[in-house]
C-alpha cells in the first residue's frame, strides 16, 4: 500500500495503527522489503516508544530486513525462510 493509496498516513503523524502496519508490510517480497522498511520507519517516527503500532512496526522492520538479506544470501541463524538455493533458485 502506497502513500498515494493512504495519503492520510503521511499527512497525520501519530494516526498509524497496527492494522495500517499490517496492510503496508504484510505481503512484502524480498525485492520491495527494504523500501517498505523505510516507509515504516518514516511513519513511526512521531510515535512514542511504547505505542502499539510502533512496537508492531519495529518487529515488522526486523522481519523485512531478514526477508531482504536471508533469501538473497542464506540464513544467518534460525529462520523459517528458505534460501534461494533451497527454493530452487540460483545462490
Amino acid at each position: 500500500m502506497s502513500e498515494f493509496e493512504r495519503p492520510e498516513l503521511a499527512d497525520a503523524p501519530g494516526r498509524l495503527t497496527a492494522d495500517d502496519v499490517r496492510a503496508i508490510s504484510g505481503a512484502a517480497t524480498p525485492h520491495f522489503s527494504l523500501h517498505i522498511r523505510n516507509r515504516l520507519r518514516r511513519l513511526i517516527e512521531p510515535l512514542p516508544a511504547g505505542d502499539p503500532a510502533r512496537l508492531y512496526a519495529e518487529a515488522e522492520i526486523a522481519r523485512l530486513e531478514r526477508l531482504a538479506t536471508e533469501l538473497e544470501h542464506g540464513p544467518k541463524g534460525d529462520s523459517d525462510l528458505p534460501t534461494l538455493r533451497e527454493a530452487g533458485g540460483e545462490a
